[in-house]
This record gives C-alpha cells, structure tokens and sequence, in this order.
C-alpha cells in the first residue's frame, strides 16, 4: 500500500486519481484551496485520510502547506497536479506575482523543496510545455514585472522542475506527465480526450513495481515516454531555473 499526497484534488483530474488510487487500496491525503473544498472533497471522496486546505496562490500557505503534510509522517508519493490555465489578472496575496506562475510554477518548486522526500514524484504537465521559454527570461525578476508568463512556461517549468529532481536526488522516482486534453473543468467540456486515460498514467507512475514505471527524469503520455522539449534535460537550464525560484521565493532547493 502506498500513502499519496495529491494537490488540487477537490476536482477534475486529482480527484479521479484519488478515488481510483484508493479503489486499489492505496491511503490518499487530498488538498483544497480552502475549507469548504476541503469539506466537499472529503465528501465525494470519503475513505480519504484527510484533505488539508491551503491556497496555492499564496506563497505562505503553500509553505504552511508542506508543514502540515509533513506532520502526517513519511510519504511515498507526491502527485503535483494543482493548476489552473489563466490567470484572473489579479496578484496573489503578497506576493505580487502573477497567480499563473505562483500557482502553476512556484507552488511545486516549494513543496518540493520543503516536503520530506518521498519515493516517488509526479508534475503534471501539459504539450503545451513545448512552447514555453526555455531561456527562462519570463522568469526574471524584470521578465515578471511584464506580466508575459503564459501557460505553456509554466508547464515547461513543471518538466524542468522533474527533470531536476531526478537528477539530483538519488534514489528518487520523478516524472512528467501529460494527461492530454481531458474534459475536466479547466480542460472545457468540448475536449476531446479521454478522462479515464487522463488519469491512468499517474497512478501507474504513483504505485507500479513495473520496471518501466520505476524510472526518473521521463515525460510520459499514456504510460508511454513521449518527445518533450529537450532544453528540460539541459544541467544548465535545471539549475537556473532553481536559482530563480530561489531567489523569487526565499526557498532553496537542496
């Protein structure tokens, strides 16, 4: 049996992961971005140990956030799966920083960097990450002040993020993974892939013995390894996009 943390479980996709993780037996702690998802999560999903509430899009609860999941002891898996698409064009909190990125990019390097390790991690991302911004420029203190961090460079994030932890964390499974275009609320209901599919790949990763799913520092589509954007494998990229996020949320990567 595996015990799994899942963020941005109260719908779409993290919640269909939950309840077939647990449908096959494993313990799964959900998160909601605030108490009355929490209590709806736990709701729709009611064998779930706990939901713990933080919001993303706030720095601090994020960092609160990874105490409270390391008070329930060890873990053996962590699914990044939080995100949202757009940003509402509003700051989040003090940060003062685009919700797009602090959501989608800055929430997974910090509670990377601050959970205790488990065995296994997963950052869902998107092909759209092939048309992020591999020179990281966005990502600047002076790129942010633009406002030009789109979607697709905060997938790219996502890939560098688990191609580094790969490869600096011995012993570790990370992986990306593209769920494809699924009809879940961020996804619209005109998408045209499939659901169960979308999350299949995920708990396959989460809790396999398989030797093709004990692997670190792949993309994968449907269980498959897939093409991705080859500058996420690049050391150079990797350890100047932790260098960034460091230096934007007073975190560091070790």
């Amino acid at each position: 049996m595996a015990r799994v943390f899942i963020t941005g479980s109260a719908d779409g996709l993290g919640l269909l992961t939950a309840r077939e993780l647990i449908a096959l037996g494993h313990q799964v702690v959900l998160h909601a971005r605030n108490e009355k998802r929490a209590e709806q999560a736990l709701e729709k999903v009611p064998q779930a140990e706990t939901a713990l509430v933080a919001d993303l899009s706030d720095m601090d609860q994020t960092i609160e956030l990874a105490s409270k999941v390391n008070g329930l002891g060890t873990l053996d898996v962590v699914i990044h799966n939080a995100g949202i698409y757009q940003s509402s064009g509003q700051n989040a909190g003090k940060s003062n920083l685009p919700d797009l990125l602090v959501v989608n990019t800055l929430a997974p390097y910090i509670l990377t960097c601050l959970i205790k390790r488990p065995r296994r991690l997963i950052y869902l991302a998107s092909d759209m990450h092939l048309q992020g911004n591999s020179g990281l420029e966005n990502l600047t203190i002076a790129g942010l002040k633009t406002g030009s961090i789109s979607y697709s460079d905060t997938k790219l994030h996502n890939v560098i993020l688990s191609m580094a932890v790969a490869r600096k964390w011995e012993g570790i499974y990370a992986n990306a993974v593209d769920p494809g275009w699924v009809p879940t609320k961020m996804g619209g209901i005109g998408a045209p892939g499939n659901l169960e599919q979308g999350i299949q790949t995920q708990v396959w990763l989460a809790t396999n013995e398989d030797s093709r799913a004990k692997v670190s520092g792949c993309y994968f589509y449907h269980k498959k390894q897939s093409d991705f954007q080859l500058a996420a494998k690049n050391n150079d990229v990797q350890d100047k996009f932790l260098a960034l996020c460091e230096e934007i949320t007073g975190v560091a990567f070790y």
